[in-house]
């Protein structure tokens, strides 16, 4: 009898005889900034030896490529019920790697569904090095904790070595957990990075439906409806979709086929060029706050299912949705939510950014004020941070 296809999850030994670091991105979003994190660390240190639970990028940047994660990127309470099966095989193939491999560490990047629940059992059996074991467990880009769940920052500090945090507040956040904490930077305004999109009054409008399927099933019918709405107006509009994966650009064609005609006016790009957009309609995800630091004017869009929402309300107690706002406490983007998010009020959005002068010149104060925020600390980013945790690990006669 062939066993069912969640069964089926084997992750090949690493090439080398031992493994420095195993990074697990689940996301796109982390996929790119794990990279550059390992891509700095390598340029450093040529010989360090690094495996990966990643995608293309973590790949890309040197490190050998278990399993591709990102294609499991799943959001939501109703989104994880469909996938319970597989996500629950995956996370036992992923204990019984590290369990054979015994890597000196572990760095598991943002993705606290999966990330939180293998630092507790690596925990629990003693592999991590708080409980006496040999492997260190390092974080880099923090659960929201101070969003949602604040308890976990407690687990945290008692099962890792270190935390790597993108925000600077986030340190005082975990000053009462124990847990060495440090500010290493956000990715975004980093030396290293370089913005994907940039500002252009020419450019085609920018639609940013997200990088999840669920997420995109949701959004991206109401950014095709918004921009139709835009199209009824201005009939020269134009607008671009960017896409992660090719396996969702052909969602994301599948659902403008419902819109008749609407596909002249769209162009879908992956997300590996600088693209210039004179607006944007987004996803509260990281791309959002791309946007915001390019002085792109534009607004968020989010819509979850139900379920997920509902219980979201009763459990998040922050202001705002977009990053970029929570950081200036203050709308950079308008936020529509739920059943706000209709074609009318976006297209008005829309028509809002092109027309106003006056927001243009809000949006790239505000967005100033954002990269001072976010600007790289002077003791050093997040690749330096990464290998002062390896060498403080290190076995007797290897340095970093």
């Amino acid at each position: 009898m062939t066993e069912p296809a969640q069964l089926a999850f084997s992750f090949p030994p690493p090439v080398s005889d031992s493994v420095d670091v195993l990074v697990i991105a689940g996301e796109h979003s982390g996929d790119e900034h794990a990279a550059r994190m390992i891509r700095g660390a390598l340029d450093r240190e040529p010989d360090l030896k690094v495996c990966c639970l990643g995608g293309r990028h973590l790949q890309a940047a040197g490190a050998q490529l278990l399993f591709d994660l990102t294609q499991y990127s799943v959001v939501g309470f109703f989104e994880v019920l469909k996938h319970y099966k597989e996500l629950k095989s995956l996370f036992e193939e992923v204990l019984r790697w590290i369990r054979e491999h015994k890597p000196r560490a572990v760095c598991f990047v943002d993705y606290p569904g999966m990330n939180l629940r293998i630092a507790k059992k690596l925990f629990e059996e003693g592999i991590a090095s708080r409980a006496g074991g040999s492997t260190k467990l390092l974080y880099y880009i923090s659960p929201q904790v101070w969003a949602w769940k604040e308890k976990r920052k407690f687990d945290m500090g008692r099962m890792l070595d270190s935390l790597g945090v993108i925000f600077p507040f986030e340190v005082e956040v975990f000053n009462n957990t124990g847990l060495e904490t440090r500010f290493v930077g956000h990715p975004f305004v980093s030396s290293e990075y370089d913005l994907p999109v940039h500002y252009d009054p020419s450019a085609p409008i920018l639609l940013l439906p997200g990088s999840r399927k669920a997420a995109i099933g949701r959004i991206a019918p109401v950014l095709f409806g918004a921009f139709r709405e835009c199209v009824s107006r201005r009939k020269s509009l134009t607008a671009t979709c960017i896409y992660a994966s090719e396996d969702l650009l052909e969602l994301l064609e599948s659902i403008l086929k419902n819109y008749g005609d609407l596909a002249r006016h769209i162009t879908f790009r992956p997300n590996t060029d600088a693209i210039g957009a004179r607006a944007v309609l987004t996803s509260s995800g990281t791309m959002s706050l791309n946007c915001a630091l390019a002085n792109i004017p534009g607004a968020i869009v989010y819509r979850t299912h139900p379920i997920t929402y509902a219980m979201g309300r009763l459990l998040v107690k922050i202001p705002y949705i977009g990053i970029a706002n929570l950081l200036l406490k203050k709308p950079l983007y308008p936020e529509y939510v739920q059943g706000a998010a209709n074609r009318k009020r976006l297209a008005d959005e829309i028509t809002d950014c092109i027309e106003n002068v006056e927001r243009l010149k809000q949006t790239r104060n505000w967005a100033a004020e954002l990269r001072n925020l976010l600007d790289q600390p002077s003791k050093g980013g997040v690749s330096q941070w990464l290998l002062e945790n390896l060498e403080q690990s290190s076995r007797p006669g290897k340095r970093y």
